[in-house]
């Protein structure tokens, strides 16, 4: 008896249905083709062991199982259910009041028949629905994830017995699971775990993040140990915009491929704050593998990526980030396949001054040699630097301002400037697709959009003679000019806006990076 089973393979960001075809005859033995890898060839035993503990066999027959498309690489154990659903209706153990072909069937089995959660449950429920499915079934833990998509009927199983009644009566236990996705969303939106209004002192900074935030301009900070840079940079997701839902989904999406969306509403609602240890891999960064995964900067996408401790990070992996911050998107490319992930994130990095960490700082006994201040710069390249638009220099807080019970402004608050001043570059930028906002202008644009009158054109000049400023200084200068503009709600950008952005170029000036 031939019978026929649907799972589905997550390739990237999107998943691909597999049609499981379970062919019993007389004989015995047990095949199972279609490039599986080595968690599906184990799949007979865990199949096994779940169907005798709960009543069920694998007959004595000859068994063929086909995985089609069987020239697409098949991988993980989440078609144990799948398979077994398909062995006990071709071996007739099982009768269809509801046609197995009318649903998605994933899971992994537990030897005792009860279901572990799998990986890219969201993309599985978004092809299902596509395809012209009835529904998905999958395990309870990702139920309310895959439910996102109310265009189809979830279920979500504890064992696989409550499966098995599922298709074998008209009446059954499962029943579709719901997700208010309008309440979930915006019951989060304006609870920041970490807010600015902690941070004591720091003012000069927190206006640096903010005019970072509103125009999603990548950030580099410097300062000895315990300035709060960390701190602050923690803080940044906090007055970025919200996500808006189509962002949520798209995010969603990514962490649920990598198995990673450990919300109890199945959404993300804040934006993903990602900060990789120094010793983290080119791999493990941008994506890839042998099975490929998403990368932190993916994991970041419409969030940050924190780097701290910059110069710490291998040469190398600091380059692979190059692409990915110009083109907001990653293409992994092996011989057997290319993927695009998405990676359109904002870039925070730390770094202390020097590698004693107290450059130039009259108070502490600890220096370094102009060779070793060389050979710890020259980490970082100008290509990378050339991609991040302010450099801000973090000074340590004194004992009084610590001491002080006075808060400081919140987050909600300076949020609520942020997302006016995005507001004027939607509009700015409406007629241009792939401009959201300043940092992503290329010199055309900012030749349209950041016209300076003969004051602040003889103001930039004398600035970049006396400090130094190197010649890629100009174009970053003009673009964080304009959000500072923006935040002020002021169509032309004035000289004071030029002055407050020739501040936010340290790196540039002579005796840091030459």
């Amino acid at each position: 008896m031939l019978t026929k089973v649907y799972g589905s393979a997550v390739f990237g960001v999107e998943a691909t249905t597999i049609t499981v075809e379970v062919n019993t005859d007389i004989g015995i033995g047990y095949h199972l083709v279609g490039l599986p890898d080595n968690a599906i060839k184990e799949s007979n035993y865990r199949i096994a062991a779940a169907l005798q503990n709960n009543g069920y066999k694998i007959p004595g027959k000859k068994i063929t199982l086909n995985m089609a498309p069987a020239d697409m690489r098949k991988e993980g154990a989440a078609y144990d259910l799948t398979l077994a659903m398909g062995i006990l209706v071709s071996t007739g153990q099982i009768s269809e009041e509801k046609p197995l072909s009318q649903y998605i069937i994933m899971g992994e089995l537990s030897l005792d028949g009860s279901l572990q959660p799998i990986r890219g449950a969201l993309p599985i429920a978004i092809n299902a629905f596509e395809e012209g499915f009835k529904g998905v079934i999958l395990p309870e833990q990702n139920a309310k994830e895959a439910a996102i998509v109310e265009t189809i009927n979830v279920y979500g199983a504890k064992n696989i017995k409550e499966v098995i009644a599922f298709f074998a009566s008209e009446t059954s236990e499962l029943t579709p699971t719901k997700v208010d996705m309008t309440k979930e969303f915006y019951e989060h939106l304006s609870q920041p775990e970490f807010d600015f209004s902690d941070v004591k002192g720091q003012e000069s900074i927190k206006r640096c993040m903010e005019i970072a935030a509103a125009g999603g301009h990548n950030i580099i900070l410097i300062g000895p140990p315990g300035s709060g840079k960390t701190m602050l940079a923690k803080r940044l997701p906090s007055i970025l915009p919200p996500l808006s839902l189509s962002e949520a989904l798209e995010t969603t999406k990514i962490h649920s491929v990598a198995g990673r969306t450990l919300s109890a509403s199945g959404i993300m609602t804040a934006r993903p704050f990602r900060s990789p240890h120094h010793t983290i891999s080119d791999v493990a960064l941008v994506g890839g593998g042998g099975y490929p995964q998403p990368g932190e900067i993916s994991l970041a996408h419409n969030g940050v990526l924190f780097l701290d401790e910059l110069p710490e990070f291998k040469r190398s992996v600091l380059e692979v980030m190059r692409q990915p911050l110009e083109d907001r998107e990653v293409t992994i490319s092996r011989a057997r396949f290319t993927i695009t992930y998405p990676s359109s994130f904002m870039l925070v990095a730390s770094m202390n001054p020097s590698p004693s960490g107290y450059f130039n700082d009259p108070t502490s006994a600890m220096t370094s040699t102009p060779a070793e201040m060389q050979r710890y710069l020259s980490k970082i390249s100008g290509p990378l630097l050339d991609r991040i638009d302010i450099h801000i220099e973090v000074t340590p807080v004194p004992f009084e301002t610590l001491s002080e019970d006075r808060k400081g402004e919140s987050s909600v608050q300076i949020r609520e400037r942020v997302i006016k001043a995005r507001e004027v570059q939607a509009k700015r930028f409406e007629e241009i697709a792939s401009l959201h906002y300043n940092a992503q202008m290329g010199v055309k644009h900012i030749r349209s959009f950041c016209r300076i009158d003969e004051a602040s054109l003889a103001l930039l000049r004398s600035a970049m003679d006396r400090l130094q400023l190197s010649a890629r200084a100009y174009d970053r200068i003009l673009k964080v000019a304009r959000t500072i503009a923006d935040l002020d709600v002021e169509e032309n950008i004035q000289s004071h806006h030029i002055s407050e952005a020739i501040q936010y170029r340290s790196l540039d000036r002579e005796g840091w990076l030459g």
